[in-house]
């Protein structure tokens, strides 16, 4: 420091005292970290693989509360400052711009005797005084706030806040899985390296539970079994006959076809099912009872639900006759349960869509779509959304009172009876339970555009199943023993979760850019779709920077720029083989240095031999 100017040294003082006190403010900020005592707690007795799921699902808490502020600041709060007149505003209300008087029609509720059993049913469905309330999108019919100086356009607002949200978990859930995506470009292990990493580095030192060891014991034991398994196979392979090629790949294809068959059918269940739901909802409560009613309300998420239970056993049972190694094939059934889950949402989304923009002996020329079954669709996918989010914090809730501790009980106090000791314990599956999670996760990225609130519903839900799902793993279940190999790195988990965001985007993106907003209720009812917005804003623009924007927007602009990204793609994945190159040369240097010292080690004995035999 002595041979820098004092202006260096402040500098340099200044930046480690900077840096001094970020680290600070780092170690204060880790007290304020939601359920830090818990996660703790459940890592320190079951180790690292399960206190990833609780990590991760804190993760989506905290994801799901950001897309809540962002929809509360930019579309909700500027109407409730109005409503309470807390500000000096008013409402800009939108006049009807040559739209037909009976598209205009939106009748909330029926008049009439109402059952007490109907406010339940609305609870849990969204219909009756819910559907009015803030909740849902037919609430927003609004088209702007007047403030002193300005008008605050929330049309504007209500799209930005959808892009806003969506950009906001694409970016954090990438910058979360960086890490992972190095590691999985650069890190690759040998067999023997594999072996070595199992045997010496593979104990999970925060165990401390004698139970939870003896499932790590066994954990270690599956995988190097599992290994060794898959060198077995590759041994197999590389001595088949083509004949025994053949028939394995056409078995293969066989069975492929009966998961296509499978898969299929559920979705035509899911559409039948959404379709029956649909044309039968409007009945009158009073002309049906109770449990019709819910039935008909619930009946595509009771069926989704159904299809997620039974396909992954189906699933299970073909991957056997496939004969994959033991890692692939827990790879494979759990991408083929992803897609069964999310793909499910997808199916439920287009067929309401397509329900939508269809009239059977109605014309659908005047509205744009289904106003008489429709008129405000965009609320009914939002009742759609929420309904699937409720019912699947109930199938949690349901699954863990009345099967895990009953279970859980029996399997304790009647361990002498042989049924029970062959049913065991509940095991708590990761994979499956991150697979529950991110599905949740899907259905509010798609409602959050539809139903505003839906985002603080998914909060409060993932709440309650960290508390149900911790109580579980402590009262009633045991760690698999044949823990999915990942488990101890979040990378799998966000994968998934990336996959759910992109089909989230999809269905959001046609219903947003290609169905015709409704008439009758929410901010769009003068576009004819929801975008029109965004080109309306742009015409407002100054003429330069209007330009700037359509060239932006046009082939000219976009086909460049695909060409300049795919070079970024292709030199980052240059590099990312440059440093795997450089990596396997690193462990090669490693291994002939420790040949190098065990040939002088060996030398140096033989000396110190030679040495004492002269002496001698």
């Amino acid at each position: 420091m002595r041979y820098l100017s004092e202006w260096d040294q402040w500098k340099r003082y200044s930046s480690k005292s900077w840096e001094r006190f970020i680290e600070k403010a780092r170690e204060m900020t880790t007290h304020l970290e939601l359920w830090r005592k818990d996660i703790r707690s459940i890592e320190g007795k079951f180790g690292t693989g399960i206190q990833s799921y609780f990590s991760f699902l804190r993760f989506l808490v905290l994801l799901n509360l950001v897309i809540f502020l962002i929809i509360f600041m930019l579309v909700l709060l500027p109407v409730l400052l109005t409503r309470y007149k807390i500000t000096n505003s008013s409402f800009v209300l939108i006049p009807s711009k040559g739209a037909d008087i009976q598209c205009t029609v939106y009748p909330i509720s029926s008049s009439g005797l109402i059952y007490f059993y109907s406010y339940i049913i609305d609870l849990l469905s969204g219909t009756g005084f819910l559907e009015d309330t803030c909740l849902f999108y037919g609430h927003y019919t609004i088209d702007g706030v007047k403030f002193q100086n300005f008008i605050y356009d929330l049309p504007l607002a209500y799209v930005l806040s959808t892009v806003a949200y969506l950009a906001l978990s694409l970016l954090w859930i990438v910058k979360r899985s960086v890490e992972g995506f190095k590691s999985n470009l650069i890190r690759s292990e040998e067999h023997f390296q594999s072996y070595c990493n199992k045997i010496f580095a593979g104990w999970d030192f925060c165990i401390t539970s004698r139970s939870v060891a003896d499932l790590k014991h066994s954990s270690l034991r599956y995988e190097l079994r599992a290994d060794l398994e898959e060198e077995r196979i590759r041994q197999k392979i590389a001595e088949r006959t083509s004949e025994e090629t053949i028939r394995i790949y056409s078995l293969r294809l066989f069975l492929n076809c009966i998961v296509l068959a499978v898969l299929a059918a559920c979705f035509y269940a899911i559409y039948r099912a959404t379709i029956f739901s649909q044309e039968h909802m409007k009945k009158e409560i009073d002309k049906m009872v109770f449990g019709e009613n819910l039935l008909i309300l619930y009946l595509p998420s009771i069926v989704i639900t159904l299809a997620n239970f039974i396909t992954p056993i189906i699933f299970a049972k073909i991957i056997h006759y496939e004969d994959y190694s033991p890692g692939f094939e827990i790879r494979l059934t759990i991408l083929r349960c992803v897609f069964m889950r999310l793909a499910t949402i997808c199916v439920l989304v287009f067929t309401l869509d397509s329900k939508i923009t269809s009239c059977d002996n109605y014309p659908c020329e005047l509205c744009g779509y289904n106003q008489k079954l429709y008129p405000c669709w965009e609320t009914q996918v939002g009742q759609e959304m929420y309904k699937l989010m409720i019912f699947d914090l109930i199938i949690i809730l349901a699954v863990t009172l009345f099967v895990d501790f009953p279970r859980k009980i029996l399997v304790t106090y009647c361990s002498s009876w042989k049924l029970f000791q062959c049913w065991g314990q509940q095991e708590f599956a990761i994979p499956d339970n991150v697979l529950g999670i991110v599905y949740g996760q899907t259905i509010c990225w798609i409602g959050a555009f539809f139903s505003p609130l839906l985002p603080a519903v998914a909060t409060l839900k993932f709440i309650i199943i960290f508390y149900v799902k911790e109580i579980s793993l402590l009262y009633t279940c045991r760690p698999s023993p044949r823990q999915f190999r990942a488990s101890n790195s979040n990378f799998f988990f966000l994968l998934v979760l990336l996959i759910g965001l992109c089909l989230a985007i999809i269905p959001l993106t046609i219903s947003i850019a290609r169905i015709p907003s409704s008439k009758a209720c929410g901010p769009f009812t003068n576009f004819n779709t929801t975008w029109e917005v965004v080109p309306k804003m742009v015409s407002t623009f100054p003429s330069s920077l209007q330009s700037l924007v359509h060239g932006i927007t046009s082939e000219a602009f976009a086909v460049p720029f695909f060409m300049i990204l795919c070079l970024v793609m292709f030199y980052f994945i240059a590099l990312a083989g440059a440093h795997k190159r450089v990596v396997v040369q690193l462990r090669e240097q490693l291994s002939l240095e420790s040949r190098d010292k065990r040939y002088l080690i060996q030398k140096l004995t033989e000396a110190q031999r030679d040495m004492r035999n002269r002496l001698d």
